[in-house]
């Protein structure tokens, strides 16, 4: 299984980027996909999860400004934030969760994508 992260990138606080995050492999199901991130010096931490029954979980920081969805057929979670802060700036992952076509449990973590939230 394979995870092709994309979007990050600097921005001006108040704006917006979208995160994509797309699974590639042997999958036959997926169970979880959402992002993690993790700022200089501090541990990683979760911001946004999307379950297959279409439950969200956020971090507290980040409520009311991202939102995650998912595409089922393109095997393709999307992280929208907006109104992002410099408190944003962090290095994200995506974290994929689900069932391979041998019936076995995965888990995989993207490459990670700087976002830089500064004026």
């Amino acid at each position: 299984v394979q995870l092709q992260a994309s979007g990050g990138g600097l921005v001006q606080p108040g704006g917006s980027l979208r995160l994509s995050c797309a699974a590639s492999g042997s999958i036959t199901s997926i169970n979880v996909m959402g992002w993690y991130r993790q700022a200089p010096g501090k541990q990683r931490e979760l911001v946004a999860v999307n379950h297959s029954g279409g439950s969200t979980n956020f971090a507290d920081s980040v409520k009311g400004r991202f939102t995650i969805s998912r595409d089922n057929v393109k095997k393709t979670a999307y992280l929208q934030m907006n109104s992002l802060k410099p408190e944003d700036t962090a290095v994200y992952y995506c974290y994929v969760a689900g069932m391979t076509t041998m019936l076995t449990g995965f888990s995989a973590w993207g490459q990670g994508t700087q976002v830089t939230v500064s004026s």
